[in-house]
């Protein structure tokens, strides 16, 4: 199993959790299993078509997913898969 860590904004749909250990062998498949296990998740990390959301970003042993394979990047146990939402905001 990979570890995946869950942002400060993303956990009150986890239950709190720092961390979730979650199987599977691609990122599409972590996140997969991350949504049938917690289903409040996937209109923040999915789009309606099952892709990424362009304002997640996805790191696998701080690596970001999108200059790899994206959701076809491969992970192996032990991995660590860090989701970070990205932040917007600024001086009007």
């Amino acid at each position: 199993m990979s570890t995946v860590w869950i942002p400060q904004v993303l956990r009150a749909s986890v239950g709190g959790a720092k961390t979730i250990d979650v199987p599977g062998t691609t990122v599409g498949a972590l996140i997969s299993a991350l949504v049938a296990q917690h289903p409040t998740l996937h209109s923040q990390l999915l789009t309606d078509e099952g892709e990424l959301n362009r304002f997640v970003n996805v790191y696998v042993n701080g690596q970001d997913v999108r200059y790899l394979g994206g959701l076809e990047t491969a992970v192996e146990d032990r991995d660590e898969v860090r989701l970070l939402p990205a932040m917007a905001g600024g001086a009007a």
